[in-house]
């Protein structure tokens, strides 16, 4: 039987099933008597107070083990414990409504957990498994239990659970735990971070896993593809022993180019960045070999709480990840993208028929102008602690770029007025993402220090295609001959203007697409953290001079298949370190 997942660690495993958990268990619910309300809020205090204790235990031990970005998960649920609006609002309604300490941590729970659930960020939405993972804790703490989910493992198995949260992945015995699977989650969710840095093949969002599969049952998990197979054929377990062999040898030989630099088999230099939404991704992509941050979503600082955070907050924030990279390597602050499918419900935008092509991004920052400048303040000001470039989102104009570059003048005299310090030479660039854009890219080149390619909105906006309509797949494909000209348009018009041209779309970390790219003469690739050391392998056997006429070829040819398939003959190279 096979069953199909979302791939969450790459590797494969083989092994017996060991089904740890069914599922979300019923909660116990009473009324507490109007006297021993106090006391049953603190036994719920005492209980959170406990939790904390032993989070900072796994703080150490994760640490030491995993490492300190993985440590960074266990510090934001104390963060979270020590929420009012979370654990607090626990409280309130144990004296408020004689509630029991259980009923009340459970309704609090899932009030927070709707919010991030509701949210269209699967980034976002992933959040809601850390109040899970500390409210399941507190609730063990509260039964008596000690608050660590135990299994007894003679020899090492596949675990699937319900949901495997991040205290439970960080405790798992490597020599004991081969893989696992959930019904739940997502890639980006903590306890998928968790096991790719463990380097345990994980599959997550099976649904029905638990159900279908039983203790010892013999199970192959291919964590590369999402693929779950229950008793598997001979041929099949053969076929994957095979697998295994050779991703452990790719594994052992990526490692080979963490710290080296990123240049080609000609000696020709490009930088390899990442795209990051939070701190804690700034550290991971810093440990994968990431040489800076091409793309930081800032959008992720105003989502998922109900008001704007403040200038402080911000430059906290934008300052950590500069700090984390220093000075010689950058850090790349997007201004705020919101509208499309990334909401605030506290900021009252408009409905529209078709948000993508509406009032965001850019377009909502010219004229919420103090909300604008709050934000611009914040990162000028991290600019003194790091290398910090600025980039506007979604110009369609030159325009658009000049009052966005005057309103950042501004900021900067009132900064100087107030005798804050900044970095006077920061870069200042956009993303080309609308096709009216790209075209004008001659323009903008004079007046921008560098461009970012967002190919993941320039593709649809090419070829007005829904890059969410699984229909429309083959058109919203970065092959499609109409996206590599104006790709190959918008860097030459950069060059010629003596600017930089980066891209912090998916199609950056397609091993593919980097040998078109490298031949265009793409200078900066920015992709998902895990993306960097086999993009850096790769580069590592190209000629620069040969891409440029791969690139030249591919320019005249009609198919995306076509292109695909020209480039794969001629890198054989791509199929060695694709995972």
């Amino acid at each position: 039987m096979l069953m199909q997942g979302i791939a969450a660690a790459p590797g494969v495993a083989m092994g017996p099933a060991f089904v740890l958990q069914e599922g979300p268990q019923a909660v116990k619910r009473y009324e507490i008597a109007e006297e021993k309300v106090q006391a049953e809020a603190e036994r719920l205090e005492s209980h959170i107070q406990l939790a904390i204790l032993q989070l900072e235990a796994l703080i150490a031990q994760t640490r030491a083990t995993v490492g300190p970005e993985q440590a960074k998960i266990f510090e934001s649920q104390i963060w979270l414990l020590e929420d009012e609006e979370f654990t607090g609002a626990a409280k309130e309604a144990i004296l408020s409504n004689h509630m029991n300490a259980e009923a009340a941590m459970d309704d609090a729970s899932k009030t927070i957990i709707g919010i991030f659930e509701s949210m269209e960020d699967e980034h976002l939405k992933e959040r809601a498994a850390d109040i899970r993972d500390i409210t399941n804790r507190v609730m063990r703490l509260l039964e008596g239990k000690n608050g660590e989910i135990q299994a007894s493992l003679d020899a090492p198995v596949i675990l699937f659970a319900h949901d495997l949260t991040p205290s439970d992945t960080a405790q798992l015995d490597r020599n004991r735990t081969a893989g696992f699977v959930t019904n739940i989650g997502g890639r980006t969710s903590h306890s998928a971070i968790m096991a790719r840095s463990m380097e345990i093949p994980a599959v997550v969002g099976l649904r029905e896993g638990t159900k279908q599969v039983k203790t010892g049952d013999f199970v192959i998990v291919d964590g590369s593809l999402g693929k779950v197979y229950v008793h598997p054929e001979k041929t099949m377990i053969e076929e994957y022993k095979e697998k295994q062999v050779r991703f452990e040898a790719r594994r052992a030989e990526l490692k080979k180019y963490d710290g080296q630099p990123s240049v080609t088999a000609d000696g020709q230099r490009v930088e390899l960045v990442a795209n990051i939404g939070n701190t804690q991704d700034a550290l991971a992509a810093k440990n994968s070999g990431a040489e800076g941050i091409g793309l930081y979503r800032t959008e992720f600082l105003y989502m998922g709480r109900n008001q704007f955070p403040t200038e402080q907050e911000q430059f906290q924030a934008y300052k950590v990840v500069a700090e984390i990279f220093g000075k010689d390597q950058p850090v790349i602050i997007r201004t705020l993208d919101i509208g499309g499918d990334k909401e605030l419900p506290y900021l009252d935008l408009p409905k529209e028929a078709n948000p993508f092509l509406g009032y965001r991004a850019i377009r909502m920052c010219l004229e919420e102008t103090e909300l604008f400048k709050t934000q611009l303040r914040a990162i000028v000001k991290a600019s003194a602690y790091g290398n910090v470039k600025l980039m506007f989102p979604m110009i369609a104009t030159l325009q658009e770029l000049r009052q966005a570059k005057q309103l950042l003048a501004e900021v900067q005299n009132e900064l100087d007025l107030e005798n804050i310090a900044f970095n006077r030479d920061m870069e200042v660039g956009l993303m080309i993402e609308v096709p009216g854009a790209a075209l004008i890219a001659d323009q903008l080149a004079k007046e921008a220090d560098f461009f970012s390619i967002g190919t993941n909105d320039l593709v649809q906006y090419v070829m007005a295609a829904d890059r969410m309509n699984e229909r429309l797949a083959y058109l919203t494909e970065p092959f499609q001959p109409a996206v590599l000209r104006i790709i190959n348009h918008v860097i030459k018009a950069a060059h010629h203007e003596g600017k930089w041209v980066g891209m912090c779309g998916e199609m950056a970390g397609n091993l593919t697409a980097v040998p078109i790219l490298l031949g265009m003469g793409l200078d900066e690739f920015s992709m998902s953290g895990g993306s960097v050391l086999a993009a850096r392998a790769l580069l590592h056997k190209l000629d620069r001079t040969e891409m440029k006429q791969l690139a030249e070829d591919v320019l005249q040819m009609t198919s995306a298949e076509q292109i695909k398939s020209y480039v794969e003959s001629k890198v054989p190279a791509i199929a060695d370190w694709r995972a």
